[in-house]
């Protein structure tokens, strides 16, 4: 449902469809299986029981005769046998129920158990000063993979990198990293020389904007996204941000203005007032650390003059911005520049030092220039 306009224009409905019907087939054969399971035993407990009750009916019979048992004796009997297999009969008709309760409470537990509580730590002054990468490695979190391997580097207040590379280099990872989005496996990420594992999730994030390439606007108004669904928004700040993203006349220009409902994922708007709206909400309450990962990606020229202005303000109010660009575009407002290549941290410093001086400098062919990073920058923009 998501994707359907792109597979009514390309034709890919059919073969959709038979990707669902070929998985529900398999579902479906599955849950047959399964339920031929649990009548067959559920079956053979009942002629068990049966049996049984039957034999103890006839041995009952016969210590009647022989004069060992009363009459009255076997239908006790038979009653209670019929009671004390009840409960067998009753557990393997749930067995089914019994096992997902089993799963969901290991579930449970597994995520309980990766929840930090910080409810015991001593709430950390907001942050003002610096972002340390500190030799860190990072891995897939589904498989494993190394994806970064000791990077290291620091800013200081009101500074901003533009990190750029090849595709798959490592960019989004390190992002994800900064902000403990993805876990570091060696290493550590300090803001004001603390670990991101001393902060207080909630209060962090509250100086913290994030801008990720896929833009998750959530169902709500344009005024519940930016203020990121606060308690009690703040309409100055909701404006001022909608400002620095140069979309509040767009706002305001709508039939509901900022109470106009978003729907699911957004799609009331096009991917670039998207775009300009998940900035707004990165912008909100001018957070110390604002990280965007390609955040000019469906911008306009408008919208990329907008984004270097408000890269601009994050600086002078002393904040901290890093950028994952493709577009030398986004590079113009940042003052540092890092190139992220096959996991690693090839070339870091000034903008200045780095880019200009090699866009003179010829590349060798044949072997590695003493300034190789530097030459792939250039390439790279």
């Amino acid at each position: 449902a998501r994707n359907s306009d792109i597979m009514h224009a390309m034709g890919i409905t059919g073969r959709a469809v038979d990707r669902f019907e070929k998985a529900n087939r398999r579902h479906l054969d599955c849950q047959t299986k399964t339920s031929d399971v649990g009548g067959t035993l559920s079956g053979l407990s009942k002629v068990l029981r049966m049996m049984l009750q039957s034999a103890i009916l006839g041995l009952g019979a016969y210590l009647t005769i022989r004069g060992e048992l009363s009459s009255g004796s076997i239908i006790a009997s038979s009653i209670v046998t019929a009671r004390a297999l009840a409960p067998v009969d009753l557990a393997i008709g749930q067995w089914k129920g019994v096992v997902g309760a089993r799963r969901s409470h290991q579930r449970l537990n597994e995520t309980l158990a990766v929840l930090n509580d910080k409810s015991g730590y001593v709430e950390l002054p907001a942050p003002h000063e610096s972002l340390t990468v500190d030799n860190i490695t990072t891995v897939a979190p589904t498989s494993g993979a190394v994806l970064l391997s000791e990077v290291s580097f620091t800013l200081k207040a009101g500074q901003a990198v533009g990190l750029i590379g090849p595709s798959g280099g490592g960019k989004t990872t390190l992002a994800r990293s900064i902000l403990g989005i993805w876990p570091v496996l060696r290493g550590s990420v300090r803001v004001d020389g603390a670990d991101l594992s001393q902060w207080n999730e909630a209060f962090f994030g509250e100086h913290v904007g994030y801008l990720p390439q896929d833009v998750a606007l959530m169902e709500g108004t344009i005024a519940e996204n930016i203020s990121r669904f606060a308690e009690v928004p703040d309409a100055r700040k909701i404006i001022r941000a909608a400002k620095a993203a140069d979309i509040h006349e767009l706002v305001v220009h709508l039939r509901d203005g900022y109470q106009t409902e978003l729907g699911p994922h957004g799609t009331a708007l096009s991917a670039g007032q998207r775009q300009r709206i998940g900035l707004a909400r990165a912008l909100y309450g001018d957070p110390f650390l604002v990280v965007l990962d390609e955040p000019n990606s469906n911008l306009d020229a408008e919208g990329e003059e907008a984004l270097t202005r408000a890269i601009a303000k994050v600086r002078e109010r002393g904040g901290i911005v890093v950028i994952v660009a493709h577009r030398p575009s986004a590079l113009s407002a940042v003052d540092m520049v890092g190139l992220v290549q096959n996991g690693r941290l090839a070339a870091f410093g000034p903008k200045d030092e780095i880019i200009q001086p090699t866009a003179k400098r010829p590349l060798v062919v044949g072997k590695t220039p003493p300034a190789a990073g530097r030459d792939r920058i250039v390439n790279a923009a």
